[in-house]
């Protein structure tokens, strides 16, 4: 059949059409419930791969590097965080959760007498770690051991991740949406509150679309005509802002527009004058600029006066600055002309009300004119103008330092034990994002292409796992049998149970917040949605962060572990 030939004469376009029919399944959903992306493409994967299509070359390697360091960059910053401070009881929970699934993964494997690729594959879609298959799959390959025998336990990796995944997700949206909430009292009692804590907390609205947004602009930027009686005379900027001091109100001169011969003025200093007639434009917060301007002039729309950007940038608060409120902060003259649009806090991100707490550690979105930003900046932190570009060269040499760290063995008794390419590239994505944290002048990776990077870094991987397992995959599945399935069961279900248990009763999170906490441990999207649906909250995102930055990288050090306590 042509269509079968061109696929197996360039295999890059049976990875593409795995991909795209992968990600268009896994969005399908059946009672809120979606199969998810990377299972998906794994199945389609397996399907393709019945067509004996040989995907050969660096392909599956570099794009799994390239996920693993981008995942690390993502969680970085926040990782190192939570290693102290307010954090670390969460990183400690975080911590427990994953010896939990450990202990029980390696109990099972015993147990059912499962080998190295098993235990490993079985853990992942357990536990739904995805990121575990391919570190797995590089300590298998370093076992000693039969070429053959290496080669049946990588094959078995995938169909046991397969087997486990779907039911690790479920199992995981029963227990913390359902049973979670019946554990601690009842879903009336969690919700009523999961409300009170509400009431301490401002998330930010929205409806996830990113071609909407707020109509309310805190900040205003208006023209004046001056032409009031107050202009009688000359004046300068510094007594402008005075005379709207005495009202109480704060300002900002950004731009003049000459009455004499129409030449806008940007270079604004206290000392530059204002002439009868000029157009005057103000910048201020909303509050502070509306009033009477009788006094001072009319005002006009100054189209050309007001035809000058206004950038977003993003300012991590330094960690020498104070905590203050926000409405502490905006009463700061170098704030003045700057609004703070949001407070984003454990990458959640809260709304900047006048009693909302800053602090160091703490990414504020501001608003305004370059000038007026880089003085609040300079003040506040450090400033991460917004880009597009995306520092590969940052990307190349971390993943290659990653790599190079990975390749570092050392021998316990006769096995050989080293992070691999694979620990090495999240190792440094972990560095690398908490040191560009600290000084974002360097190291720039938009969300955007921070999206792709992981998405398609991963499901590149998997895409390319599920074709060369393909021809071999049913007779694996089969010679597997229901106690992979079994296996998988109960490393889902025990882990979490007691995890609901620990983080109620002996850490005493908040009840929505150890939901949410189990679920970040658990790496489960789909545990935490049910969660805030069944809650009517997104509190539980709380937890979330800190633990999902803790397991995904603890989980594929422990996937490590297992694959060589089970080679013993």
């Amino acid at each position: 059949m042509w269509f079968v030939e061109a696929l197996r004469h360039t295999p890059a376009l049976a990875v593409f059409l795995t991909i795209g029919i992968g990600f268009w399944l896994g969005k399908l959903k059946f009672k809120g419930i979606a199969l998810g992306t990377v299972t998906s493409v794994l199945i389609v994967g397996v399907l393709v791969g019945q067509l004996n299509i040989e995907v050969g070359g660096p392909l599956k390697t570099v794009s799994f590097l390239l996920f693993l360091f981008c995942i690390g960059y993502s969680v970085g910053p926040q990782f190192f965080k939570s290693l102290k401070g307010e954090g670390l009881k969460e990183v400690l929970f975080a911590v427990v959760v994953c010896v939990l699934i450990l202990a029980a993964s390696i109990g099972v494997s015993f147990w059912f007498g499962l080998n190295p690729g098993q235990a490993a594959g079985m853990m992942a879609g357990a536990s739904t770690a995805s990121p575990v298959v391919g570190a797995a799959e590089d300590t298998v390959n370093s076992l000693s051991g039969s070429p053959e025998a290496i080669k049946d336990m990588v094959a078995a990796i995938p169909v046991c991740y397969a087997m486990t995944y779907v039911f690790g997700t479920l199992g995981a949206v029963w227990l913390l949406g359902y049973v979670g909430p019946a554990m601690m009292g009842g879903l009336e009692k969690v919700k009523a509150m999961t409300r009170e804590l509400e009431k301490t907390l401002s998330p930010v609205s929205g409806n996830g679309d990113p071609a909407s947004f707020n109509a309310s602009r805190p900040v205003a930027f208006r023209a004046f005509d001056a032409c009031g009686d107050w202009m009688s005379q000359t004046r300068t900027v510094a007594e402008l802002v005075a005379e709207f001091g005495k009202q109480n109100r704060r300002v900002t001169v950004e731009r003049i527009k000459r009455k004499l011969d129409s030449s806008i003025i940007d270079d604004i200093t206290p000392d530059t004058p204002i002439y009868k007639n000029d157009v005057v434009a103000l910048a201020a917060r909303r509050e502070m600029i509306v009033g009477d301007h009788s006094w001072l002039g009319h005002e006009v729309a100054g189209v050309e006066l007001l035809s000058f950007p206004v950038e977003d940038v993003d300012v991590t608060v330094a960690k020498k600055f104070k905590e203050t409120t926000v409405h502490q902060l905006i009463e700061e003259q170098w704030m003045d002309g700057v609004d703070i649009k949001k407070i984003v806090r454990n990458d959640i991100a809260l709304n900047p009300l006048g009693g909302a707490v800053v602090k160091p550690g703490d990414v504020l979105e501001l608003v305004g004119t370059k000038k007026c930003l880089d003085r609040a900046a300079k003040e506040i932190g450090y400033a991460d103008p917004r880009t597009l570009a995306t520092d590969f060269v940052f990307i190349g040499i971390g993943i290659l330092l990653g790599g190079l760290l990975g390749a570092i063995a050392i021998k316990i008794g006769a096995v050989s034990v080293s992070l691999g390419a694979s620990g090495g590239a999240l190792v440094a994505g972990l560095i690398m994002g908490w040191w560009r944290s600290k000084r974002p002048v360097f190291g720039s990776i938009p969300k955007a292409s921070l999206w792709v990077f992981n998405n398609l870094g991963l499901n590149m991987y998997i895409a390319v796992i599920g074709i060369a397992s393909g021809p071999s995959f049913i007779s694996a599945f089969s010679e597997v049998g229901p106690k992979i399935f079994v296996a998988g069961l109960i490393v889902t279900l025990v882990p979490l149970f007691l995890s609901i248990l620990i983080g109620h009763k002996l850490f005493k999170f908040h009840p929505a917040v150890t939901l949410g906490c189990c679920a970040g441990a658990r790496k489960t999207t789909a545990g935490l949605g049910a969660v805030q649906e069944r809650l009517g909250s997104s509190v539980p995102a709380l937890g979330y962060t800190i633990t999902y930055a803790v397991s995904n990288t603890l989980l594929i050090i422990f996937g490590i572990v297992l694959v060589l306590v089970t080679s013993l």
